[in-house]
């Protein structure tokens, strides 16, 4: 072979393997879990981004949900100090304050006395496949993890629920003791109706279609439920909001309009 032949293969070479660097994903960055309590998991650079200021409303405030309250924070609680605890699905109503409690549980539970601070890292819906990747990069960190991931359901042909179930079972490694998963939903069972129904009509084995899906939230140990308040809890709400703000205003005129901003909203919630 001649050397200008050699040469053209060698540039060749050069320009694949430079390629193949380009198009490498990113290599992991280990986390800087000193920045702060709270993180955004960024699976396209593989990094977690710091949130400095975390958007989140007092626990005091979250009126009408005190059993799912107290359940939350002892879960919350005994996985800071090291204890075992569950996986948590908040469902139910909108507005009602499921993503505000995890938000609140956390910060209260970080400010409890003797208890070791947890990191709250948020994991976006259209990211859910990354989470075994994200768990991976979790196991040996010196700190307990709190994962959330807001408003999840599954749609249509969406997969990426297996992706879920894999992380949240952990395979042969098992879920990393110092991580949690705490995920919100409007669904129990974080599929729609329809969808599992269109697997009975179209599976060989209806029941077992079924119980794929369903046994998704069985996944979490913990199912707090959240349902539309009622009048009276909504406007222990609102009064809950004007003695937070040092707000100077009649009650019976904080009644009446309150009640006339449920009805032209169409629902009363805290939202």
């Amino acid at each position: 072979m001649s050397e200008e032949a050699l040469r053209a293969i060698a540039g060749q070479l050069a320009r694949l393997a430079d390629l193949a660097e380009r198009n490498a994903p990113p290599p992991n960055v280990a986390p800087d879990f000193a920045a702060a309590d709270a993180f955004v998991w960024q699976p396209e650079a593989r990094r977690l981004q710091p949130v400095a200021r975390v958007s989140r409303v007092d626990l005091s405030l979250l009126r009408g949900i005190d059993r799912m309250r107290d359940i939350l924070l002892e879960n919350t609680e005994r996985f800071a100090r090291g204890y075992p605890a569950n996986n948590v699905l908040l469902w139910g109503a909108r507005g009602m304050g499921k993503s505000s409690l995890v938000k609140a549980a956390h910060a209260s539970v970080n400010l409890m006395e003797g208890v070791p601070a947890a990191k709250l890292i948020e994991i976006h819906r259209e990211d859910i496949e990354t989470l075994p990747e994200l768990m991976a990069l979790l196991r040996d960190v010196p700190h307990r993890i709190i994962l959330f991931c807001d408003d999840l359901s599954f749609d249509g042909d969406d997969t990426s629920y297996k992706s879920l179930k894999a992380a949240l079972e952990g395979g042969i490694e098992g879920r990393p003791d110092n991580v949690v998963f705490y995920a919100t939903s409007n669904r129990r069972h974080l599929l729609p109706r329809d969808m599992m129904e269109n697997e009975r009509s179209t599976a060989i084995n209806p029941s077992e279609a079924v119980e794929e899906k369903v046994s998704l939230s069985d996944r979490f140990g913990l199912w707090l439920g959240f349902h539309k308040c009622s009048q009276d809890e909504y406007l222990e709400m609102v009064r809950g909001y004007v003695a937070h703000y040092g707000l100077v205003v009649d009650d019976a005129q904080l009644q009446r309009e309150a009640l006339e901003w449920a009805t032209t909203r169409g629902a009363r919630s805290g939202q």
